[in-house]
């Protein structure tokens, strides 16, 4: 399995991240379990996760983290993941933001869910423009200091924003951003290449975008309004059904047709191409559903194919 490294930092990742924001929600321990196992024998060992997976569900916040945990503690190979998780989003009253106070207290709560001494990527998952960037920066410093955490990156950052959080580490010799987390794929293409990409490129920050596959848009699951009740995530997918949804999802049949593969696999490929991507997160509520995700870093997509893609989902 190919690795491509994060950032400038010494964690090595496969192009593939496993999203795990359904775990504890639409797939339960049992089946959370049995996927990360297929995930890990895949070859594969980028898992992220949030302390706020998954607060909207009756399972509330903290519900994901607690999954892995139990999945590490029943021998589920810590050794073998590279753990990403992220701090805050709103948890509750007061409980939110990237103040020194605040990550302390988080990241206690969340290495106890998780079951682990350490986490390998921490990252703030929204910018938090109350804090001062020096210091969240100054806390990151003390708990990588602590061998609480190894690398800290950054989440939904604009390109003004990550830039001068790169500027603040480098002037006072903090742990820097070594990765960013943006909305990107075929459809959500004008955020991150509007600046951002270009930014992640000349700084070697990695980037490792959300919602790969369009709310599972992109699987081709959803192609008319009576398509969105076949899963409780189906409600996010209604946006993408206009006429450019459909001119990618055209292309993606085509070009998953040309190569044997399905659109999902299409999809993801498409973002590991892109300039700049260390690899595309996305989740699956079975082991089948991950099968078919793990094909995609074993398809490559020729020239004419990257074209096909590019030319369907160009901003109209």
């Amino acid at each position: 399995m190919e690795l491509r490294r994060l950032g400038r930092s010494d964690l090595m990742v496969a192009p593939l991240v496993l999203g795990t924001n359904v775990f504890g929600w639409t797939a339960d321990e049992k089946t959370s379990f049995a996927i990360l196992d297929a995930f890990v024998d895949g070859g594969f060992n980028a898992v992220d996760t949030a302390d706020v997976y998954s607060r909207w569900s009756p399972a509330g916040a903290g519900a994901s983290e607690t999954v892995i945990g139990n999945w590490i503690a029943q021998g589920g190979r810590r050794d073998r993941i590279v753990l990403a998780t992220k701090v805050g989003s709103e948890m509750g009253e007061g409980m939110k933001g990237l103040s020194a106070q605040y990550i302390e207290q988080a990241v206690e709560a969340s290495l106890k869910r998780l079951q682990t001494d350490y986490i390998d990527l921490y990252q703030s998952h929204r910018d938090d423009p109350d804090t001062p960037q020096d210091e969240t920066a100054k806390a990151y410093e003390r708990l990588v200091k602590a061998g609480k955490v190894r690398v800290v990156g950054s989440s939904n950052f604009t390109p003004e924003r990550l830039k001068s959080a790169l500027e603040a580490s480098k002037a006072r010799g903090t742990p820097r951003y070594e990765s960013e987390q943006p909305l990107y794929n075929l459809y959500d293409r004008a955020g991150f290449e509007a600046g951002l990409q270009q930014l992640c490129i000349a700084e070697e920050v990695g980037v490792i975008p959300y919602y790969g596959l369009a709310s599972g848009f992109l699987t081709g699951k959803y192609r008319s309004e009576e398509d969105l009740a076949k899963s409780p995530r189906g409600r996010g997918a209604k946006k993408y059904m206009d006429a450019r949804g459909m001119k990618i999802l055209a292309a993606l049949d085509q070009v998953a047709a040309a190569h044997a593969a399905t659109p999902a696999q299409v999809a993801l490929a498409w973002v590991m191409a892109q300039p700049g991507l260390t690899g595309p997160i996305a989740s699956a509520t079975s082991v089948s559903q991950l099968d078919d995700l793990m094909g995609s870093a074993r398809l490559g997509l020729s020239a004419d194919d990257l074209k096909a893609l590019d030319a369907a989902s160009a901003a109209v």
